[in-house]
């Protein structure tokens, strides 16, 4: 009932914006001309036609605020596009005043987005009392159980209450004390399932390894002249150390393994920030630059860069640019020697400027190409790669996004030498962490420590 209001008002909003707009546009006269009439009818029917198309209409229960916005606000635009569409088919565009007809885009835009809004937000305050809820029961493991409640518990605005539980590992329930927190705890399917009918539970979360497809099946075949909807919360805990993003790829629903959601609107305010922060900090440090290459060349012979191959998003090598800190030698091929504490390669100002992290300013540059990012896992030498990718779990995936000047594994200490496994093992969980919870404000957080705490480390040679 309440879906059928919404298009009711939605088309109402429609000719509620025309009016407006031909009143601001032609003072009180309401004489429209055919043709505005025409176009103000296609709107309406585009809208109730495109509208639930484009989804506006599904249920927000769980999802964003912002995506809602934004996916009613496209539904407006096509709309809008559309219509304009037609009246050029007929050749009418010519009589339809362009003011009025963006007085009624922007009127009846902001009508339907207001109200749109509005009722979201009154969901949301609702729910957050207890109110306009719908229970749920869940079957999985307990630890990744605990998980999804976690997810629930931080969004009492979506409106999903946790009723019970089955333990699918079928461990002794006197483990739980028969309950999980306040949840009841139950290990037998069938009684689960009598559960939910007895006391009209509106959904069942299969939080289940894909492995477990005889029991979804059975879910799925027990509850089959019901009227609860079954969803199906994938556990891939073990299957990859990367979040499991869902997408569609030839319209068919696919979880990512082993990748990373860098889709670009989800990424547009790192990549401006890069860019940004790195032209700001290339303009501002430049009398630094020069000082510090004068210096360079006035203690030591050899060019003021330092240039090395590393691995950059995807595993694509770049030559990371530092500040020459070494005199100039000759590595062995395939083996590249870190330095150590009083390593008499490292020349004095090159001591310096490796404890304090200036030899990195140059790398601004890599970033200014898109080679590397601000925040980010820091990239190691090849051959290190080579070493280290057999030897610690997850090395490789660091190199899904792009490298980074500072991370946050280097604000937590973690910067300079590794020349134990266990140090890069700690470097690695920090970085996969980072992977895992990657925000743009958890990037202004690194940024922010580490313009606090500085660049100096105790670890770097």
């Amino acid at each position: 009932m309440f879906n059928h209001i919404a298009r009711v008002l939605d088309a109402l909003f429609v000719i509620a914006g025309a009016l407006v707009a031909h009143w601001l546009r032609f003072s009180f006269q309401f004489d429209f001309s055919d043709t505005q009439r025409l176009l103000i009818a296609f709107n309406c029917t585009l809208v109730l036609l495109l509208f639930p198309a484009l989804g506006v209409y599904e249920t927000w229960r769980g999802k964003s605020l912002p995506a809602m916005l934004l996916q009613v606000t496209f539904a407006w635009l096509a709309t809008v596009a559309a219509g304009l569409l037609i009246v050029f088919t007929l050749h009418r565009l010519d009589a339809v005043s362009r003011l009025w007809y963006g007085y009624t885009v922007l009127i009846s835009g902001g009508l339907i987005v207001t109200t749109k809004l509005a009722a979201h937000l009154s969901l949301r305050y609702v729910r957050r009392r207890g109110l306009n809820y719908r229970t749920v029961a869940m079957a999985g493991a307990p630890g990744f159980v605990r998980n999804v409640l976690a997810h629930l518990e931080r969004a009492p605005q979506a409106g999903f209450r946790p009723a019970c539980m089955l333990d699918t590992t079928c461990a002794d329930p006197d483990e739980y004390g028969a309950r999980m927190g306040s949840l009841p705890v139950l290990t037998d399917i069938d009684a689960f399932i009598e559960r939910v009918r007895a006391e009209k539970i509106n959904e069942v979360w299969l939080a289940l390894p894909l492995s477990e497809e005889h029991t979804i099946y059975r879910f799925t075949r027990a509850f089959r002249h019901d009227f609860v909807n079954l969803r199906f919360i994938p556990d891939t805990r073990g299957m990859s150390l990367l979040n499991h993003s869902m997408v569609d790829l030839l319209g068919l629903p696919t979880i990512n393994l082993g990748g990373v959601d860098s889709s670009t609107p989800k990424m547009l305010p790192k990549l401006v920030f890069d860019r940004l922060f790195a032209f700001a900090a290339l303009f501002a440090l430049a009398p630094v630059f020069v000082a510090i290459s004068v210096a360079i060349k006035l203690t030591s012979p050899g060019p003021v860069f330092f240039k090395q191959k590393r691995k950059g998003v995807d595993g694509r090598t770049f030559s990371i640019l530092k500040f020459r800190s070494m005199t100039v030698h000759a590595e062995h091929a395939g083996s590249v020697t870190q330095a150590t504490r009083n390593d008499t390669r490292v020349t004095k100002l090159g001591g310096f400027l490796r404890r304090t992290s200036l030899d990195e300013l140059p790398q601004f540059i890599n970033v200014l190409l898109g080679q590397m990012s601000v925040v980010g896992p820091r990239p190691h030498a090849i051959e290190h790669d080579d070493l280290y990718k057999d030897l610690v779990y997850g090395y490789m995936f660091r190199y899904r996004i792009k490298p980074g000047i500072t991370g946050w594994a280097q604000v937590n200490g973690y910067r300079g030498a590794t020349a134990k496994v266990e140090k890069m093992e700690a470097r690695v969980k920090f970085d996969l962490f980072y992977i895992h919870n990657w925000s743009f404000w958890f990037d202004m957080k690194i940024v922010l420590i580490t313009l606090v705490k500085g660049f100096v480390g105790r670890n770097a040679y």
